[in-house]
């Protein structure tokens, strides 16, 4: 069963942030389900939705303990639903790679996310997929928290609104095809803001 855990912070402050990217994506990913339980509070910090995708059972998933705190629930959830990290789909926001791309990578270094290096630590590995979503990096030295926890300017909406159907689209076409094979059509090149 795939599991696609969706990173961000609870609290509506934080809703429609940079940070909060993997929460919209599994937001919409959640409408794709057939038989979806809807979200449910879970058995830990997390909220979770359970449904089938192109036939599969798939399990959709928000921690709520923070950014920084985020590998508690991804632990907490992979004992309760008794799954391997084989088919785990981290979704997240990253800086270093430019608004208007997705990446898809089978495992790899936390890339300085807070996020992937709390879920590192509380698994023990970083042989997990991640789907990373580019928000750019236009800040200047320093202000980077500020820059992840603000929300996109209205120039980006179109790109953005854009990018969370292709993530989703991918997302799907891991479920029909596996992580490797959805690497070749999800990990596409930057698009110009229009």
């Amino acid at each position: 069963m795939y599991m696609f855990i969706g990173l961000g912070n609870p609290g509506k402050e934080y809703e429609g942030t940079r940070h909060n990217i993997g929460f919209a994506i599994v937001d919409s990913l959640e409408q794709l389900l057939e038989r979806s339980s809807g979200w449910k509070a879970g058995k830990g910090e997390y909220y979770y939705a359970k449904g089938k995708l192109a036939g599969e059972d798939v399990l959709l998933a928000k921690p709520i303990t923070y950014m920084n705190l985020s590998g508690r629930a991804v632990r907490d959830i992979l004992a309760f639903f008794k799954e391997g990290i084989s088919d785990l789909v981290v979704i997240c926001d990253d800086i270093a790679i430019p608004l208007g791309q997705l990446r898809l990578r089978s495992g790899g270094s936390d890339g300085g996310h807070n996020g992937l290096s709390s879920i590192i630590y509380e698994l023990g590995t970083d042989e997990f997929a991640r789907l990373r979503f580019g928000v750019g990096a236009d800040f200047y030295p320093g202000e980077q928290a500020k820059y992840v926890l603000s929300k996109f300017k209205a120039s980006e909406s179109k790109l953005v609104d854009e990018m969370i159907i292709a993530a989703k689209n991918g997302c799907l076409e891991i479920v029909r095809s596996g992580i490797s094979r959805a690497m070749n059509t999800i990990n596409m090149k930057p698009k110009p803001l229009s």
